[in-house]
This record gives C-alpha cells, sequence and structure tokens, in this order.
C-alpha cells in the first residue's frame, strides 16, 4: 500500500536520525535558509535531511555521477534546514516515487499544523485525473503535445500537481535540444506556497523528473537545474497570466483584514473560506482561454457562503466539468466530506461535464452550466440526469412559496448542564434529529436522559422556545440511511401534547410559513418532502449527508399552481405527480 511505504518512510527517517553523519565535502553549495522553520517536527526535519540521499539514488540511476550527486549542487534552492547532517537511506526510501517523497514530508508534520494551515496531500491518482481534466479542457493530446502556456498550482505544496505537466512536458521534448527544454521549464511550470520546506521539497522533486533530460546535457554544457516553486501568497499578484491553474487549496474559515474583505467582496457572503479565495483568485490570473481546475470540496455548489462566488466564477469562467470523487476520506486531512475534481474554462462553454471516480470514471450527464448564485443542481448520478435538468430549470423555491427555514438553536453540549430526563414547568421538551426518523414524530428512547431544557437564559423565550405548527426536518442523516430527506409534521395537536412548546436541536430544520397561507399547507409540505422525487432533487443540490436550512429553502420547485394542486394528494398519486412535474419537457 503506498500509504504505509510513506508512513514506513517516515519511520525509517526519523529512526535514522540517531545515526546521521556529517556529509563529505563534495563541492556542495547547499545554503540554508536563516532559521529553521518553528513548526517542522523532528520528524519533518528527519525527513528534510533524509531526501539528500534520495536524490543521489535518482541521479545515479540515470546515469550522473560527481556533483550531479550532491542535491545542493544541482539544484538552485534554498534548503530549509541544515543538510550537512544525513540519516542513513532506509529500504524504503529506495522505492519511493516523487509524489510519495513529498507526502513523508506532509506525513511528518503535526495534526495541529496540518490543520490549522489546511495542508493536505494530493493522491496521485487525483492528480493524474486532475491534469487529464485540464489537458482535456485545452484539446492537448495526452501524449507528445508541449505545454500551451504557464501551468501554475498557487499552493503547491510539495508539488504533486505539477508532476503529471511537467512528466508529459518532458516527454514530448525529447527530440529537442535538452538543455533549451529544461531551460523554458521556468515559462511553462510555476509552483507558490507559504511554507518554505514544502517548497524546497516541491523543487526537488520536480528537479528529479528532470534528471533524464539532464544526462543528455553533454558534462560540459550542464548547469544547475532550475527552480520552478517559490515561497510566496498564492492570493497575491500572480503576474503573468496563467493558462492553466491547478489547484488543491487549503480550505477552513479565515478572518479577513478590512482591506481584504474589501478587496473579496464581489465573491463574499458572510464569514470567508479559504478555499473559495483561492478559487476566485485563480479564475481572475488566467488568460484568455484558461482553465483552472481544482480539487476542492463540493461546498461551493450549493452553500449559503458561497452564492456570490458562484455567481461570479458563472459570469468570469464556467463550469465546464466535474469530477465527484466517491472515496470521501483520505484527501483532506482529518476531514470527511464531498470532494470533486473542478475545471472552469474562460471560453464559453454550453454544457458541464458530470462524472464520478471510484475505482474506475463513470460518466454521469451533460447538463447545462449553471452560472447563478443559486444551488446549482448537478447529479450525483445518471438517473437523475433528467430529474436535475428539469430543476435546474425552475425558478420558484420553497422560499418564494412563503416558507422559511432555519437551524434548530439548541447545541446540547453548550447547555448539557440544563438538560433534564423529567419536565418541569419552566423547561421545554427538546426534539432531536432520531424523534423524527421514519417521517413521524415520535419519542426516541435513547435521548430521553436530555430530553427536557431548562430555560435558564434570559433570551431563552424568545430563541429557543418554538410554540407554533412547523415542519421538521433533519439536518444531517448517516450515509447509510436511504433518503436525504426526512420530514415529520409538528401539528398543533402535537404541540398542546408537549405542553405548547418545543426546543428544536441543532441537528434539525425547521420549517414555517412566512405568510397565513402558504401555497402548500403544513402537511401538505411535509407529504412533499417524502416523495422520492424530491429526495433525488436535493441529493443533485447537496452531495453531502448535511442538508442546510439555506439549501432547504432553495429547493427549486414548479410553478406556484402547479404545486397548489399537490395539497390534495397524496400516496401514489403525489408521487406520480410530483414525477411528471419534474420530467424534462419533450420527456
Amino acid at each position: 500500500m503506498p500509504e504505509l511505504l510513506v508512513a514506513s518512510a517516515v519511520s525509517e527517517a526519523v529512526e535514522g536520525a540517531s545515526l546521521a553523519r556529517p556529509l563529505g565535502s563534495r563541492g556542495s553549495r547547499i545554503e540554508v535558509a536563516d532559521s529553521c522553520p518553528a513548526e517542522l517536527t523532528a520528524a519533518a526535519i528527519a525527513v528534510l535531511r533524509t531526501i539528500p540521499a534520495w536524490w543521489r539514488v535518482q541521479a545515479s540511476a540515470v546515469g550522473l555521477d560527481g556533483p550531479w550527486l550532491d542535491i545542493g549542487y544541482a539544484i538552485e534552492a534554498q534548503a530549509p534546514v541544515d543538510l550537512t547532517l544525513e540519516p542513513p537511506l532506509g529500504g524504503a526510501w529506495n522505492s519511493l516515487t516523487p509524489e510519495q517523497v513529498g507526502a513523508t514530508y506532509v506525513e511528518a508534520l503535526s495534526p495541529a499544523t496540518r490543520s490549522r494551515h489546511g495542508r493536505h496531500y494530493t493522491p496521485p491518482e487525483l492528480a493524474s485525473h486532475l491534469w487529464a481534466l485540464a489537458r482535456k479542457s485545452l484539446g492537448m493530446s495526452p501524449r507528445k503535445q508541449l505545454l500551451p502556456g504557464l501551468v501554475r498550482d498557487p499552493a503547491c505544496g510539495a508539488g504533486a500537481l505539477l508532476l503529471p505537466p511537467l512528466r508529459e512536458h518532458l516527454r514530448a521534448s525529447h527530440e529537442a535540444d535538452p538543455a533549451k527544454a529544461i531551460a523554458g521549464l521556468q515559462d511553462l511550470i510555476e509552483g507558490i506556497d507559504t511554507d518554505p520546506a514544502a517548497v524546497w521539497v516541491a523543487n526537488v522533486v520536480l528537479a528529479a523528473e528532470m534528471l533524464p533530460t539532464l544526462a543528455r546535457i553533454p558534462r560540459d554544457l550542464r548547469s544547475p537545474l532550475p527552480v520552478l516553486a517559490h515561497v510566496g501568497d498564492g492570493l497575491g499578484s500572480s503576474g503573468k497570466p496563467a493558462r492553466v491553474v491547478l489547484m488543491n487549496p487549503p480550505y477552513g474559515r479565515v478572518r479577513l483584514s478590512p482591506g481584504e474583505r474589501d478587496r473579496y467582496a464581489h465573491v463574499l457572503y458572510g464569514h470567508a473560506n479559504l478555499y473559495g479565495l483561492f478559487m476566485a483568485t485563480a479564475v481572475e490570473s488566467l488568460d484568455e482561454r484558461g482553465v483552472a481546475a481544482a480539487l476542492v470540496p463540493t461546498s461551493f455548489t450549493s452553500g449559503r457562503y458561497f452564492s456570490n462566488l458562484r455567481a461570479h466564477l458563472g459570469r468570469e469562467a464556467g463550469m465546464s466539468a466535474v469530477t465527484f470523487v466517491e472515496d470521501r476520506s483520505g484527501v483532506f486531512t482529518s476531514v470527511l466530506q464531498e470532494t470533486c475534481l473542478a475545471v472552469f474554462e474562460r471560453r464559453r462553454r454550453q454544457k458541464t461535464r458530470i462524472t464520478s471516480l471510484g475505482s474506475a470514471e463513470t460518466t454521469i450527464a451533460s447538463v447545462k452550466v449553471q452560472r447563478t448564485g443559486e444551488p446549482w443542481v448537478l447529479p450525483r448520478r445518471s438517473d437523475d440526469a433528467p430529474i436535475a435538468a428539469a430543476a435546474s430549470a425552475m425558478t420558484t423555491s420553497l422560499a418564494s412559496l412563503g416558507w422559511r427555514a432555519s437551524t434548530g438553536p439548541l447545541v446540547w453540549n453548550r447547555r448539557s448542564n440544563d438538560l433534564y430526563p423529567a419536565w418541569g414547568t419552566t423547561r421545554s421538551h427538546v426534539i432531536w434529529a432520531a424523534d423524527i426518523d421514519g417521517g413521524a414524530l415520535h419519542r426516541d428512547p435513547a435521548r430521553d436522559t436530555m430530553r427536557y431544557l431548562a430555560l435558564t437564559a434570559a433570551s431563552d423565550q424568545k430563541v429557543m422556545v418554538l410554540d407554533t405548527p412547523a415542519v421538521l426536518v433533519q439536518r444531517t442523516t448517516a450515509p447509510e440511511q436511504t433518503r436525504r430527506l426526512i420530514a415529520a409534521h409538528l401539528s398543533q395537536e402535537a404541540l398542546d401534547g408537549l405542553h405548547g412548546r418545543v426546543t428544536v436541536e441543532n441537528h434539525v430544520n425547521v420549517l414555517r410559513p412566512t405568510v397565513t397561507d402558504p401555497v402548500l399547507t403544513p402537511e401538505a409540505m411535509t407529504r412533499l418532502l417524502a416523495t422520492k422525487t424530491l429526495d433525488r432533487v436535493i441529493r443533485s443540490i447537496s452531495g453531502s449527508v448535511a442538508l442546510s436550512a439555506y439549501e432547504l429553502e432553495s429547493i427549486p420547485l414548479p410553478d406556484r399552481e402547479i404545486v397548489r394542486t399537490w395539497n390534495d394528494l397524496e400516496g401514489a398519486s403525489l408521487e406520480a405527480a410530483v414525477a411528471a412535474a419534474y420530467r424534462p419537457k419533450g420527456a
């Protein structure tokens, strides 16, 4: 397993650190940063000090010798740590690929550092697939075609995403003058990252790809290999427009200064997420025929906080392709969520190609490019494509029909001292997500020890109490559940039986009418949300097991007069009517 090999390489580097020996003089021109980066663990430093020995193996394998075996002589890159002490090369290191060398560095960082900076390593399969998607958008052949312009990764880490295009370019350059081929790389490949150690690793692994080309240059004409990655801010001024931006950007909320918030105001709604800022910057840095390809969470396609970003992307560069990654684990560090490979093009495309990537790539559908700030309807299965196509053309939503969604206010672990098993005159009955399993309101016994909330805060009567009928919808569902939309009606009769008030826990959304005579009654709304068709629509909006109140409000619906007819339907009649409404015209 590649992961086991990487872990073994980290262990060998750490064990070898105690046996490190001073390097002999080979005329090395190693430059070392003024100070060791503070966040480097002992394991990360050991990994960095082992890389020069790995380099010698790679250089020797292509017939190079002498000073070219010295990493400090061969590459004009500044080392992040003192490399004069070198651990012995363990057996695992002999077989490491350039991608795995980068992975050993990331693996050796502390979990806190990886989490704080959103540092995560791109699996080689996804790196290759991302480049293949970008190449297809460029109209390039996968073999023997030179790069048509600059390929940039603004958050390059250890260089994994730049390896596939570099390899293909060097293969296509085989018949050219090798010295000119290497000299021209600085105009074609660029990596940027804030981590000096990662940048050094990136320069090493990228240079390792140049070794066969370097070996074809006459000895007396060889020059040190160029630096293709540099330390910098990938969100800063990018200089030369890029033909391709490839990225697996850092993610997570970030606090912006007033100046930064002004700069990104056109793509922000509420808080900022780093990966959204990188997506906006990437598109803006493209040339007139440019392509941006990103490995990112799918939350940008439907979340409220990304509504302005969606609109901006739609104006500047439509999404021409998206591949949903079936395995949610192992892409982002300590994160379990739906991930996609998304490609945006400056050229005006009319369709978005949708595929799914598991053990093999599966074609799902080709849908109209969506350019609005509303949630994008993108089917995850081929049999959902017709429903998604019909839904994406609809302009009515639950919100426009007079319904408002909100998230239950009770975060139980913040009020654990106020939760009781028995009712009291100053307590409110708590409704948990498990209480609406099966589509009917009931009392799940597993939660009975925390069944009532003591209304102790001055704001509780206003914030924590629900005393009017509503439709309750689970906000999160387990992956194994067959439905994503699970709703139950909280009727006046049910409220009366619960002392006239309830408190809704945070894993439940609350739907309430905003008008006295909504198009759909609460009973009919509950039945509608229980239909198979609506469940398939929401799966095409949110691939996550979480359903936000915003996504719930945004469910696209047919014209209100059609919806009004559903009030008197139930069971098979309602299922058939809803299915017919989401059937594409002419189908």
